[in-house]
């Protein structure tokens, strides 16, 4: 949970700043009047620029941030006549003034000539982001990795034509997660980005077991020694991974596939289905030291490796159709943390800022300022003062545009 206590009176605002700081809007504010003055150097001066503050900063977030609660598929239909409009909010900021500071906003405005980091541009945002996350909340034993829902809006994609389609670029990174598996908090994040498209680019690697292993090693760098249990898909589920793991403290419990798993080490008895038919909750069990390797049935054979809970240990998977099926304990807990996790992709997927920049450290950037939103909401709900104000998701999001702009209204919209 929260590792400190938030007054009765926190606000949205509150609880974003635990993640990104005035000191870390102060910082963009200097790198986007640097980086304008940078350009208007090599490409001649703009007489419609006027150095960005502090205030406008936290404004022009504030619209990016109202598109995650409304999904208008641009930021600048605020301004518009149409449904999207928002005559509440456009009246704090010309919309010629937002396009100016979209156009010179940066994180960072120069790069070093020691900087090889694809990912230069946003590095800082990220580690300080970090920063905040491990300190403002101590994640449960039971944690998650995976790639979150971050797909296209599905009524943007179901309505627009193919040629719009073709003209959105795919992202050229994946993102990965470590995600408190109890209250949905994401721990941590790790970007891999695509560095060309050929042999070695991530469409290549996409099936590859030393992908997965790699951002698996990078999302736990901080995990060691803390008796966490990991649960892991297909990708990146392998003996050798959980073995390292284990010297390290950290436990593991993770879904196998033939297919898309390294089994390298495994018995192959294991691997392939027996010719003989199963009823629904038989399993097979091999063991090696503290490792276990389970084969259950359920309408097909599911394979689990673990060595954060016993073999021996019973459970039970409830359907509502036909009932209890028994299942090694290992098997229910897996199922239980995945299916929160799924639960936590439908609720809070939506709200992913809808901007959709052609560069990729922005696409990080909106992405990374989405989790963080999502962060401080989990916060808010686990503190006293959701008890006082009780605001839905999208209430609190609303409570935070507000709150950037500078609004003074406090009654939440619905």
């Amino acid at each position: 949970g929260p590792t400190r206590k938030m007054p009765l009176t926190a606000s949205a605002m509150d609880f974003f700043q635990l993640f990104v700081p005035d000191n870390v809007l102060k910082n963009m504010v200097v790198q986007t009047n640097m980086y304008a003055k940078k350009y208007q150097e090599r490409f001649g001066s703009d007489d419609a620029w006027i150095d960005v503050t502090l205030t406008e900063m936290k404004a022009f977030l504030g619209y990016m941030i109202s598109t995650s609660i409304h999904h208008c598929e641009s930021v600048l239909s605020i301004w518009s006549s149409g449904f999207y409009s928002n005559k509440s909010i456009a009246l704090i900021m010309t919309q010629s003034r937002f396009e100016k500071i979209l156009k010179y906003f940066h994180i960072v405005a120069f790069r070093s000539s020691q900087t090889t980091h694809g990912l230069y541009k946003i590095q800082p945002f990220l580690d300080s982001l970090q920063n905040g996350f491990d300190s403002a909340f101590r994640p449960s034993q039971a944690q998650v990795l995976h790639e979150p829902l971050i797909d296209e809006d599905p009524v943007f994609i179901a309505t627009c034509t193919e040629r719009e389609l073709r003209k959105r670029k795919k992202r050229k990174f994946s993102l990965w997660v470590r995600q408190c598996s109890s209250t949905g908090f994401i721990c941590q994040i790790y970007v891999h980005l695509k560095e060309g498209s050929g042999a070695d680019g991530l469409d290549a690697l996409k099936n590859k077991p030393q992908l997965h292993s790699m951002v698996a090693k990078s999302l736990c760098q901080n995990a060691s020694g803390k008796n966490y249990i990991i649960f892991t898909g297909p990708s990146i589920t392998s003996l050798n991974l959980f073995e390292e793991f284990e010297k390290q403290g950290i436990y593991c419990c993770g879904l196998l596939s033939a297919r898309k798993s390294d089994c390298t080490g495994l018995p192959p008895s294991m691997l392939n289905n027996p010719e003989t038919p199963q009823s629904r909750g038989q399993y097979r069990i091999r063991m090696k030291g503290n490792m276990s390797l389970i084969c259950w049935y359920n309408k097909g054979h599911f394979r689990f490796l673990t060595n954060a809970y016993s073999p021996v240990q019973q459970g039970v998977i409830i359907k509502r159709k036909s009932g209890e099926i028994p299942c090694p304990l290992a098997v229910e807990a897996f199922a239980a943390h995945l299916s929160y996790i799924c639960k936590y992709d439908d609720k809070y997927s939506k709200y992913f800022i809808s901007h959709k920049p052609n560069k990729t450290w922005q696409q990080v950037f909106w992405f990374a300022i989405s989790i963080a939103i999502n962060n401080a909401y989990i916060l808010y709900k686990m503190s006293e003062a959701y008890h006082v104000t009780r605001y839905s998701r999208a209430q609190f999001g609303e409570r935070l545009v507000k709150e950037l702009l500078g609004l003074e209204d406090t009654a939440p919209s619905h």
